[in-house]
């Protein structure tokens, strides 16, 4: 799988690949991740890449030109199955989004940044628009990040244990059960005796149990 990421501060997100899961991913050639740097399309002497909005306001906008020539060069290059723009206001990333997003080929992601993107970039190239929540960031560029390396983390292959991304939080619509590991008897904290029982029904049962009780307290629109 590739995934190209256009940004105007691509060095902002760059060490993130180099560590962990996705670093792994790349190393077994399962996961290729390219980075663009906007500022080499800019345009003039400063390559500029942004201006200010039409009709007055605060902030800054990135311009349709450096945008719109940086697409088309990559877009020449390669199919994508998806162009994705990480912002406020698009679909709540959600497990079965990144499930789906995992069986593709190639991803072009765009990183906005200052105040937005000139929407008729947004109605020309995008085709999916992604949000990580409610609320706002510096850019697009820690979104982009965390969608790939969710992205990474579910390909065959990738992980040592192939059922670990399996038994994750929301791959099951549930949140994941209480986890434990050695000692058994931590400052008179015991690990609850099911699980130390070997009987590897009884301890799927509690698991499920678990993560039915820690969803509706924690997060009870998951079972709506």
């Amino acid at each position: 799988m590739r995934i190209d990421i256009v940004s105007v501060i691509p060095e902002l997100i760059a060490c993130t690949f180099e560590h962990s899961i996705v670093k792994r991913a790349q190393n077994k050639g399962l996961l290729e991740i390219h980075l663009h740097n906007l500022h080499e399309y800019g345009l003039g002497k400063y390559r500029q890449v942004d201006d200010y909005p039409y009709g007055g306001g605060p902030g800054m906008v990135l311009m349709p030109e450096p945008l719109a020539h940086c697409l088309d060069e990559l877009l020449e290059q390669r199919s994508y199955q998806e162009v994705i723009f990480l912002t406020p206001d698009g679909e709540p990333l959600r497990q079965p989004l990144v499930n789906k997003l995992s069986l593709n080929e190639n991803l072009l992601l765009l990183a906005g940044h200052y105040k937005g993107v000139d929407e008729r970039i947004r109605e020309r190239y995008i085709t999916l628009e992604i949000s990580i929540g409610d609320y706002v960031l510096s850019g697009g560029e820690l979104p982009a990040a965390m969608l790939t390396d969710a992205i990474a983390r579910v390909l065959p292959g990738v992980l040592g244990d192939e059922t670990s991304a399996l038994t994750d939080s929301f791959q099951d619509g549930l949140l994941a059960p209480p986890v434990y590991t050695r000692p058994a008897d931590f400052r008179g904290m015991k690990v609850p005796d099911v699980l130390l029982s070997g009987d590897h029904a009884a301890i799927e049962n509690w698991r499920h149990e678990q993560a039915l009780r820690r969803t509706r307290q924690r997060r009870p629109d998951l079972l709506e």
